[in-house]
C-alpha cells in the first residue's frame, strides 16, 4: 500500500481536490504500453491526409487541463508545469517539446496554456491564447473534467461538448490556420477505478470527494453503483468520438487513435498524493505516446 498519511492530511480541508477531473480552477502559464480498447470510439476510415503532415513541428503550444499543467506530479496539491508531458522541461519525463525541439529550443519555443480544472467549455479562450503564438503545433488533452463532477447529472452533455471543440478549433483556426493539431483522447476513468479500488490506500483518499462520479464508494458493486460508473464510462468514450469526428473534419488535425484511453495506468504512474493524476513516470508515458503519433508517417488507426 502507498503512503497516504500527508495526502490525507493535506487534502481533507479542500473536499475536493484540484484535478484532471474534478479540479478546482487554477492559473495557466507560458507508450509503448496500449492496452485493448473495445471501449473506445470505433475507428473510421481515416480522412487525414498524411502528404500535408509535418512529423517535426519547430514549436509547440499546449491547452488542456490539470494533466497537461503537471498537477499534484511533484507536490501535492500544485501544479508542477516542468514535468508536463506536452511542454516540460524535465530530463526523466522528456516532454513532447524536448523530444521534438530539443531542450534548449523548447525553452523558447514551447508554451503552456492549460489551466487546471478547465473543462470544454473553457477551451476556446486557451485555444485564442495558443494562436497568438503562432505555433506550428498544438496539443489538446480536455476532457476529464467534463466527466468526473459530483454526479452523473452534472456531466457536460456531449451536444455542449461538441460545440465548444468546434469553436476551439474555430478560435484557433481565426489566428493560426495552418497549425497542426494533436489531440488526445480522454483517459479511462472505469480502468482507473479498477485498478485503485483494489489499494486500500487509494480509496481512502478518493473517499475525499475525487471524480465522485466514477470513484464514489469506490467498492460498492451494487446496481445503482455500477450503473452509475457505466453511464460516465458511456459519456467518456462519447466524447472521444466527439473529439476524433471534429478533428477528422480538419485536415491539419490528428487525433491519437484512443491511444490515452487504452494506456493501462499502474500504481507507478500515479501521483502518490490523488491516486488519479499522471505521476512524473505517467507524465513520461504520454510523452511517449503523443511523440509516437505526431512523428509517425500515417495517423494512428
Amino acid at each position: 500500500m502507498r503512503t497516504v498519511g500527508a495526502a490525507l492530511a493535506a487534502l481533507s480541508f479542500v473536499g475536493v481536490a484540484a484535478l484532471a477531473g474534478c479540479s478546482g480552477e487554477g492559473s495557466g502559464d507560458g507508450v509503448s504500453q496500449n492496452a485493448s480498447t473495445t471501449s473506445s470510439p470505433s475507428a473510421s476510415p481515416s480522412p487525414y491526409r498524411a502528404s500535408g503532415w509535418n512529423p517535426k513541428p519547430g514549436s509547440v503550444a499546449a491547452v488542456g487541463d490539470s494533466i497537461t499543467r503537471g498537477f499534484d506530479a511533484c507536490s501535492v496539491l500544485a501544479d508542477c508545469p516542468e514535468v508536463s508531458w506536452a511542454t516540460g522541461s524535465d530530463s526523466l519525463v522528456r516532454s513532447l517539446a524536448v523530444r521534438l525541439l530539443g531542450p534548449a529550443k523548447a525553452v523558447d519555443r514551447s508554451w503552456n496554456h492549460a489551466v487546471s480544472g478547465a473543462r470544454m467549455a473553457q477551451l476556446p479562450e486557451q485555444m485564442a491564447l495558443a494562436a497568438k503564438e503562432r505555433p506550428e503545433l498544438v496539443t489538446v488533452m480536455m476532457g476529464a473534467n467534463d466527466a468526473c463532477r459530483d454526479s452523473v447529472g452534472l456531466m457536460t452533455p456531449v451536444a455542449d461538448f461538441r460545440a465548444s471543440f468546434e469553436a476551439s478549433m474555430r478560435q484557433l483556426r481565426a489566428g493560426a490556420p495552418k497549425a497542426q493539431v494533436y489531440v488526445s483522447s480522454v483517459p479511462d476513468l472505469k480502468r482507473l477505478w479498477s485498478t485503485g479500488r483494489m489499494d486500500e490506500g487509494a480509496k481512502r483518499i478518493w473517499s475525499l470527494g475525487i471524480c465522485r462520479s466514477m470513484l464514489a464508494e469506490a467498492d460498492d458493486l451494487g446496481p445503482a453503483a455500477v450503473a452509475r460508473r457505466d453511464a460516465v464510462q458511456e459519456r467518456v468514450v462519447a466524447y472521444n468520438g466527439v473529439l476524433r469526428d471534429v478533428c477528422a473534419k480538419d485536415r491539419h488535425c490528428r487525433y491519437d487513435g484512443g491511444a490515452v484511453f487504452g494506456f493501462r495506468f499502474t500504481g507507478a504512474q500515479l501521483s502518490p498524493w490523488d491516486w488519479f493524476h499522471p505521476s512524473r513516470d505517467g507524465q513520461a508515458r504520454l510523452a511517449e505516446i503523443a511523440y509516437r503519433n505526431i512523428t509517425a508517417a500515417e495517423p494512428p488507426a
